[in-house]
């Protein structure tokens, strides 16, 4: 979980309602990081291509994709599709759950609430690890050989909310549930909310990405209730990444305070002053201007958490 201890994961608990939850695979439900690596680089020998080097863009793409760069003779889905599926039965003990994403998958197929896998993996591989992970399995899923295009583009997502019944609902009622930065762009160009999961990439390539909110897991993710009548799910985003704007606001407001104190302290001592205080006071003014200005370079606006309303 990249660089997570230097951030501010500390934001106040938000309720919204959604009628619709998409939810990524590895990296979000679960992470099989140890496993894709082995399988990439076992791969990679086979092609004759670094498999480190094919690492670093392959996560969050489709398999497929990746091939048809590296090693275009294999980029077809019948080869893709057996070598993905071996994946769980060759290394089913490397991977692990995202803590909090039991519990909420559980909790949601309890109450009979509409959400679905939606993912750059193919089916083999989905299925497979639900089975070895003996994980919820939903009643619809989205996987990398029913698309012509993988993530960063919007049509996964935009199939997995018809499939759903929710083609023509309110983006804004829709949530996705990703971890990489391909898939958090994929949900916004769909128009839907994205809740960005900080286990496998780091905090800038998920703000940058476009995310609404940024959290260590799955645990800052939970269900509130549904609504028998309209299927309505509440959902509580509880400890979000605190912002670095945040922090600026909070210095700007600090800095104009004690700059207003000063100046009065200046104007007070001007007609019968005594010269060294008002220059020990023009000094502390201008370096704290000199501040001001360093805050400023932390980022602008003035929202208490990282939420793109």
């Amino acid at each position: 979980m990249p660089h997570q201890e230097s951030n501010n994961f500390s934001a106040p608990s938000e309720a919204h309602n959604f009628s619709a939850l998409l939810f990524d695979m590895d990296g979000t439900i679960i992470d099989s990081t140890p496993a894709i690596v082995k399988y990439w680089k076992a791969l990679g020998k086979q092609i004759g291509v670094d498999g480190d080097y094919i690492l670093e863009t392959s996560h969050g793409r489709r398999s497929v994709d990746v091939l048809a760069i590296h090693a275009p003779h294999l980029a077809n889905w019948e080869y893709v599709c057996k070598a993905e599926g071996q994946i769980p039965l060759d290394y089913g003990h490397d991977a692990i759950e995202v803590p909090g994403s039991r519990a909420l998958l559980d909790q949601l197929e309890k109450v009979g609430a509409p959400w679905a896998i939606v993912t750059s993996g193919t089916k083999p591989l989905v299925t497979g690890w639900l089975n070895v992970m003996k994980l919820a399995f939903p009643k619809n899923m989205v996987t990398a050989e029913e698309v012509q295009k993988g993530k960063p583009d919007p049509a996964c997502y935009q199939l997995g909310a018809k499939r759903l019944g929710k083609a023509n609902a309110d983006p804004n009622e829709i949530l996705v549930l990703e971890d990489a930065p391909a898939g958090v762009r994929a949900g916004k160009a769909a128009g839907f909310k994205v809740v960005a999961l900080a286990t496998t990439h780091r905090i800038d390539q998920l703000r940058d990405a476009g995310a609404d909110w940024i959290v260590r897991d799955m645990r800052s993710v939970t269900m509130t209730g549904r609504d028998a009548k309209t299927g309505i799910v509440g959902i509580e985003i509880s400890d979000a990444l605190v912002a670095r704007n945040a922090l600026q606001a909070l210095a700007n407001a600090v800095v104009l305070k004690i700059s207003n104190r000063i100046k009065v302290a200046i104007s007070l001592n001007a007609v019968p002053a005594s010269p060294p205080h008002v220059r020990e006071h023009s000094h502390t003014l201008s370096r704290i201007t000199q501040l001001h200005g360093n805050f400023s370079n932390i980022g602008g606006g003035s929202d208490l958490m990282y939420h793109r309303l």
